[in-house]
């Protein structure tokens, strides 16, 4: 019973699904009626179902019979009036095919002129693409037509950028014109071609300040800032501008460099004439300077093409090329005037590179060797100064007439003389001309070395050590050479040498006035620690002694040549009454000229005077002795004695003042004892008392002694003359034998 409702409730579900089934399939559209047909198949009722279908289908054609048989006469009357209609269109077409015919005949120049409008339109258009395109391609044309103008008028840098422009913003807008594949084609070439003539501009800036760099620098060293003005850089910048937006600013970077070495090299290559004149040394610095102004304007101005490094580099190069130049070329200079104007060139161009930032200590280190070869040359050009004032010289004592005269020597040369300032006009100073000249030149060397000690950025120790050492060797060197050149001469005479020495005197003294002179004009005391002495009194002190030494020397060769004259007749037995005329001629020489050393210091009088007796006592002695005179008689050895006698009355007379009582006269001494030992034939207290320190004949030597007597013998035994002798005793000739054989003795014991 239960199974049968439960059959009974499926079969009803069942239909109801069928139901909705056939609903959806009447309301649904047939492309989206395959997933209910499946559900339908997928189901296992699907027989009823078919059944329920064609059920569905046969109401459903009863309704359409249904609805067909009542519209009939309606269907009916629609095709009666369709037939009527069909009548009528056959009409209004005829109409209408008329009309067209006419229509089309009428429209047939309208139609024409259509087509010329639809012409004209097409024409139209294609012009005004053609515009638009022309007005795309004229700013091209424009922009390379300007390039080309740019070009010719070398303007590289705007025409670099114009090309840069039509690369990159014109062309690529009509690149398919096959005119623009041209131009870009063309532009590698037009880059090369501006790289090219921006290069070749840049290789005449190149030589064009090479050859200006003298006139750059002549115009920095006169006036230093804005000298750059001169050169017109601009192909350096564009060319650089160029090689950058050419990405080929490093090869411009090597090139430029490059190129400025080599003209460096030749610009410190120094002509080989260039020590001649000035003007050579000038054009060398003028060079130089260009070269570095061009150089340190370029580091300022542009980025990198050249850096401090490089111009460091360049710079040491030029210092040691420059000094080494100039320590050579300056070797050749003798005139001091060029050396000064050298050193004030030298300083002018470290200066001017000073001021644009480049290191110049090792030049000024180089001034100091200058200023020693300077120091030189001025010796050099001072010793032809001094021997052209000491050759022109008088060498008298300088006249003045008047009171102008007066303070014109006084002003050249400090001399103060209290008894000479009484004394009416005219009158003489004690010194020669060459004093004052000599005293003035010596200022004027200072004032030359301090010349060149200016703007060296020494200090004034240094200035002050620097002057008293030239100075010094101005004293010691040059003017005591010229000094003892003047002493020396051959022809040299007493007066020249008295005045010499009286010079020199005052010139010692007036040492202290050249110490005075340097320290005002170098404001730095004598007593300072480190500051160096003058040795003018040494030199002049050793000039003094070299002339006194000249004059004793001088003198003895007078001596010398009045003692030639000297003709005694050795075999004569005349006594004479008289001196010899050559004696007397001597003598009065010496009188005059002891006479003359009345301004010499009194001790170089006294040793002049003792000098030439002395020398006159023993070239008086040389003569009796010498060995030519063999034999000599009483007569001959009387006359000798008149002379001596002569000589020590010149003695006695006090020739020279300051001498003790008979000082001057031991200088004839030795011959006075011989002369009386003989004369007096006072032989037995000679040797009585020989070696005693008292005794009478102390200074007559045996061998002397005994050399005169062997003269005397043979002259005896020859003449006979000595009869007058004998008085008292037998025979003379046998105490001359006697004598001679004791002076023997007394010869042979004392060198025992």
């Amino acid at each position: 019973m239960e199974r049968g409702k439960m059959a009974e409730a499926e079969s009803l579900e069942t239909a109801a699904e069928h139901e909705r089934i056939l609903r959806e399939i009447e309301s649904t559209d047939t492309a989206c009626i395959g997933p209910t047909l499946r559900s339908v198949y997928d189901g296992e009722e699907h027989g009823r179902f078919m059944e329920k279908l064609e059920t569905r289908i046969r109401n459903h054609d009863r309704e359409i019979e249904k609805m067909c048989n009542f519209h009939y006469q309606g269907f009916v009357d629609s095709i009666t009036e369709l037939l009527k209609v069909r009548g009528e269109a056959q009409k209004l077409k005829n109409q209408v095919t008329d009309t067209n015919r006419k229509l089309q005949h009428e429209g047939k120049e309208l139609v024409i002129a259509m087509e010329e409008l639809k012409q004209c339109r097409l024409q139209q258009r294609n012009i005004s693409a053609t515009v638009d395109k022309l007005m795309l391609c004229l700013p091209v044309l424009e922009m390379y037509s300007k390039l080309r103008d740019q070009m010719k008028t070398k303007r590289h840098y705007p025409a670099l950028k114009t090309l840069e422009h039509l690369e990159h913003t014109y062309l690529p807008q009509v690149s398919h014109y096959r005119f623009c594949k041209v131009m870009v084609d063309n532009i590698p070439k037009l880059r090369e071609e501006i790289k090219d003539v921006s290069m070749s501009d840049l290789k005449d800036f190149l030589e064009s300040i090479r050859k200006h760099s003298d006139k750059i620098g002549e115009t920095a060293m006169k006036q230093v800032p804005g000298t750059q003005d001169l050169v017109d850089f601009s192909p350096v910048y564009r060319c650089l501008h160029i090689y950058s937006v050419l990405g080929a600013r490093e090869t411009f970077e090597n090139y430029y460099r490059k190129q400025r070495r080599k003209q460096a090299r030749l610009v410190l290559q120094p002509p080989s004439n260039m020590h001649e004149t000035l003007d050579g040394y000038r054009k060398y610095f003028n060079q130089i300077v260009g070269f570095f102004v061009v150089e340190d304007h370029i580091l300022h101005t542009t980025q990198g093409l050249v850096n401090r490094a490089y111009i460091d580099e360049l710079w040491e190069m030029a210092l040691s090329k420059t000094i080494a130049a100039l320590r050579t070329h300056s070797s050749y200079c003798s005139d001091p005037n060029l050396v000064l104007d050298l050193k004030n060139l030298i300083v002018l161009f470290a200066d001017t590179l000073q001021v644009y930032g480049f290191p110049v200590n090792q030049l000024f280190d180089m001034l100091l060797e200058i200023r020693d070869q300077y120091s030189e040359t001025l010796l050099k050009k001072w010793a032809g100064i001094f021997r052209n004032i000491l050759d022109s010289d008088n060498y008298s004592p300088i006249p003045v007439t008047n009171e102008e005269m007066y303070k014109k020597v006084v002003g050249q040369f400090p001399f103060q003389d209290v008894e000479l300032e009484k004394q009416p006009f005219p009158k003489k100073f004690p010194f020669s001309e060459f004093v004052p000249k000599v005293y003035s030149q010596i200022k004027e060397f200072i004032y030359a070395c301090l010349k060149f000690s200016e703007d060296l950025h020494l200090s004034t120790t240094e200035v002050d050590d620097m002057i008293r050492k030239s100075t010094n060797l101005l004293l010691t060197r040059t003017l005591s050479n010229s000094l003892q050149n003047v002493i020396k001469r051959k022809n040299i005479g007493l007066t020249e040498l008295v005045q010499i020495i009286i010079n020199t005197t005052h010139l010692e003294k007036s040492c202290k006035y050249l110490e005075e002179f340097i320290t005002n004009i170098t404001n730095v005391l004598p007593e300072t620690v480190h500051t160096s002495k003058l040795y003018g009194t040494t030199t002049f002190k050793d000039a003094r002694h070299a002339a006194e030494e000249e004059i004793y020397t001088n003198l003895n060769q007078k001596i010398d040549q009045f003692l030639q004259l000297a003709d005694y007749d050795w075999m004569t037995g005349d006594l004479g009454n008289k001196a010899s005329d050559y004696l007397v001629d001597l003598i009065a020489f010496l009188r005059s000229t002891f006479a003359v050393f009345t301004h010499l210091p009194g001790k170089v009088a006294q040793t002049a005077c003792m000098s030439a007796c002395k020398h006159l006592a023993t070239s008086l002695m040389q003569l009796l002795l010498e060995a030519e005179v063999r034999q000599l008689t009483l007569g001959a050895l009387q006359q000798f004695n008149l002379d001596v006698r002569e000589c020590e009355q010149f003695a006695r007379s006090g020739p020279v003042p300051g001498f003790q009582e008979d000082t001057l006269q031991l200088a004839f001494i030795d011959l006075r004892q011989l002369l009386d030992l003989f004369i007096q034939w006072d032989w037995s207290t000679y040797l009585a008392d020989y070696g005693q320190p008292n005794c009478k004949y102390l200074r007559v030597n045996p061998v002397t002694a005994l050399t005169l007597l062997e003269k005397m013998k043979d002259a005896s035994r020859k003449n006979n003359m000595f009869a007058q002798f004998r008085k008292n005793e037998r025979d003379k000739q046998k105490l001359i034998d006697t004598v001679a054989k004791q002076l023997r003795g007394l010869i042979s014991s004392h060198h025992s």
